[in-house]
């Protein structure tokens, strides 16, 4: 659905209209054509984005918080700086995304794409990353903390300096990837591969690290579960 320039501002004073209380309407947008579109700052909260094609898109710290983009196709957009909290981003396509310093809490990404997306900084505090394609994303210094990664594949991401703490990366697919100074405590990693991958200086304090497959990794500095620290 190609939606013109005029009819898009419309719908988005309607809605801000609608968010204030007034005579207005939540923004329907589903399966719209808003690829290239600039929206930066828009309030989009609680609006209706599914299968949206918002290809290379620019939303720059704009509000779509509880906002619906289930399976909406983000490739190449710039959300740096935007609020998710608690949207639903399911089966989205975020292909080399940015997402910098984006709040994503509470956000449902389960089986997105996010292949070499750019989500540093960013605030992923309990989000749902079950079943997501990571690889080659930049994670660095991201709240992870309790988020679910449960079967995620993360080959190649660098995710040094994030706090993982007490998340669930039970059987997900970390090999390769830079965990140097990753806060793993309290983690699930049981199951996972982390073959050649680098954990120097990471804390694996009270992780549960059944079966996981650490072949070739860097251990060097790590804090193992029982809180010794690893040599070499």
């Amino acid at each position: 659905m190609n939606i013109s320039n005029k009819d898009l501002k419309e719908v988005l004073s309607q809605h801000k209209r609608w968010l204030r209380g007034e005579r207005g309407a939540c923004a329907n947008l589903s399966g719209a054509d808003l690829s290239g579109s600039r929206m930066a700052g828009a309030d989009l909260a609680h609006a209706i984005l599914s299968g949206a094609d918002l290809t290379g898109a620019v939303l720059v710290r704009a509000n779509l918080s509880g906002a619906d983009l289930y399976g909406a196709v983000l490739a190449g957009a710039d959300l740096s700086r935007a609020n998710f909290y608690r949207a639903a981003l399911v089966e989205c396509d975020l292909r080399e995304a940015r997402l910098i310093r984006a709040n994503l809490a509470g956000v449902d990404m389960s089986r997105a794409n996010c292949a070499r997306a750019n989500l540093s900084g960013a605030n992923l505090n309990r989000a749902n990353l079950a079943g997501a394609d990571l690889n080659g994303a930049d994670l660095t210094g991201t709240d992870l903390q309790r988020a679910d990664l449960a079967l995620a594949e993360l080959i190649g991401a660098d995710l040094s300096g994030a706090d993982l703490s007490y998340a669930d990366l039970s059987y997900a697919n970390l090999s390769r990837a830079n965990l140097t100074r990753v806060n793993f405590a309290g983690v699930d990693i049981s199951r996972a591969n982390l073959a050649y991958a680098n954990l120097a200086g990471a804390n694996l304090t009270r992780a549960d690290m059944t079966l996981a497959d650490f072949n070739e990794a860097d251990l060097t500095g790590a804090t193992w579960p029982d809180g010794t620290k690893k040599i070499e």
